[in-house]
């Protein structure tokens, strides 16, 4: 690589790290009443990046793709702040925030194809505690081969009914492997809710698949068309890698957490835990689960106190009324968490469903 390239690099991808990681604050903290603050406590980590966006030019075609992934993450995280900064000066409402922060995984997924090259790029794609982990890089730097990494399938933006799947690059059959099925909110897809998940299942090993509803959203109400959909999409999954029948998770947020409760407590679901996490329940759902289906079952509630869709209240009764009827309930409520995905409890759901 050339040096002019490698000072350009240099220059534009920590600015973009910090953009995305001031993007990732914004969207774990996002709460009506503390918007304006959150997004102003974050200052203005889009106008460097922009200001850096000058050394994307006149590289040799040799490097086309490196800078294409980097002006395409930045173009994304750009876009992401305007849409913030609109709201924060009136132009629009908290449904636009959300819609600015959809950009934040379509620049992640513009810049992990280069963490396979750019040591800061695979950084980030891993947790905190395990960036000086000398073992696990080495592991990232001799993948195994074939058939590892993220792939789509009929997962694109604006489709239904496909998945996306992340399979860490040290993956080796030789040993069964837990997995992790994450299920999006309402109005998402699966195909962005793949990066709330990746960097915990590339860190610690975990297969992840993230499938996108049939409808618009998850079959909560009226015939269950998702639930054969997850199984087909399981089957796929598990003819081709070595997936530990004592390890499946099924999480989900929102809708998605919800939909954990009507598919997860199935009498034939083959997923050995639940985690929904900001999710709404009916008593019905206990009374008509299939008592030897819910007896020991190991189910993680994860809740803000803040959350002003499903108000908490909801998921203390959930509690309440899914241990009665024999269920294995850790309850996790988050004081500071409105109703966005707290990614910081993935490690933890990792460890759990490990059984560390």
């Amino acid at each position: 690589m050339s040096e002019a390239v490698v000072d350009d690099i240099v220059a534009v991808l920590p600015p973009l790290l910090q953009a995305l990681q001031a993007l990732s604050y914004i969207a774990r903290r996002l709460d009506p009443p503390q918007f304006a603050k959150v997004v102003d406590e974050v200052g203005a980590p889009d106008k460097t990046l922009q200001a850096a966006r000058t050394h994307l030019t006149e590289w040799p075609e040799s490097f086309a793709e490196i800078r294409a992934a980097l002006d395409t993450a930045s173009e994304a995280a750009l876009a992401g702040f305007a849409g913030l900064r609109a709201v924060r000066s009136g132009e629009g409402d908290l449904i636009s925030a959300f819609r600015a922060l959809r950009y934040l995984p379509r620049a992640m997924e513009a810049l992990y194809p280069l963490a396979a090259t750019l040591p800061p790029v695979s950084d980030y794609f891993l947790d905190p505690s395990l960036q000086d982990d000398a073992s696990l890089k080495a592991r990232l730097a001799a993948p195994a081969g074939g058939h590892t990494g993220v792939f789509h399938d009929h997962n694109e933006l604006g489709n239904r009914g496909g998945f996306s799947l992340y399979v860490p690059e040290y993956y080796t059959s030789e040993r069964a492997w837990p997995l992790v099925v994450a299920l999006h909110g309402g109005s998402s897809n699966g195909r962005s809710f793949l990066w709330r998940w990746l960097r915990d299942a590339r860190s610690f090993g975990a297969i992840l698949v993230t499938p996108t509803a049939t409808g618009s959203t998850w079959a909560l109400m009226g015939e269950d068309s998702d639930t054969p959909n997850i199984m087909r999409i399981l089957d796929l999954v598990r003819a081709r890698y070595n997936i530990d029948a004592k390890r499946m998770l099924l999480t989900g947020l929102s809708d998605g957490g919800t939909f954990c409760y009507v598919s997860g407590l199935e009498r034939s679901s083959p997923f050995t835990h639940l985690a929904p996490i900001a999710a709404t329940f009916h008593p019905l759902m206990a009374e008509l689960a299939d008592a030897d289906r819910l007896r020991d079952l190991p189910i993680q509630i994860t809740h803000g106190a803040r959350d002003w869709m499903f108000p908490v209240e909801v998921a203390r009764h959930t509690r309440v009324l899914l241990g009665k009827a024999g269920a294995s309930i850790t309850y996790r409520e988050i004081g500071d968490l409105s109703h966005t995905y707290p990614r910081e409890i993935n490690p933890e759901l990792l460890r759990w469903l490990n059984g560390a």
